[in-house]
């Protein structure tokens, strides 16, 4: 998912491009924007941390672009591409390293396991979404 910042930057574009360059296939995605409640659902397994509120507010603050992505191992490969959270500690040539303006606005979210894809991509779009 491109996270609002980078949206709001015109980065779409640029991070999807580096997606499918690294051989990715985007099976779904869209622009949408979450409410506080629909964000508050899909970061729900952090309810109890100290930044939930926070980050609540942030990923409803403006428009995302979920996708769903398919590869060959494709949560390693993903969580590679993206970089560390912290884009300081991210690794040159990693999407946050390039896109990210900070930890909290870190330009993308990657899912990291194959079960939680499967979760998230189900929360964005039906099968009929899907190519």
């Amino acid at each position: 998912m491109i996270k609002p910042d980078a949206v709001a930057a015109g980065n779409t574009g640029a991070i999807s491009k580096m997606i499918e360059e690294a051989g990715f296939r985007i099976v779904a995605m869209k622009k949408t924007k979450l409410s506080a409640e629909l964000a508050g659902q899909f970061y729900e397994i952090h309810k109890e941390r100290p930044f939930y509120g926070e980050l609540c507010k942030y990923m409803s603050s403006g428009p995302i672009v979920p996708m769903i992505l398919e590869k060959e191992n494709a949560v390693e490969d993903f969580r590679k591409l993206i970089g560390a959270t912290d884009p300081k500690k991210a690794a040159p040539g990693t999407i946050r390293a390039l896109f990210a303006k900070s930890i909290d606005a870190n330009a993308i979210h990657g899912s990291d396991s194959d079960a939680n894809a499967e979760i998230e991509g189900n929360f964005f779009f039906s099968q009929f979404e899907r190519l």
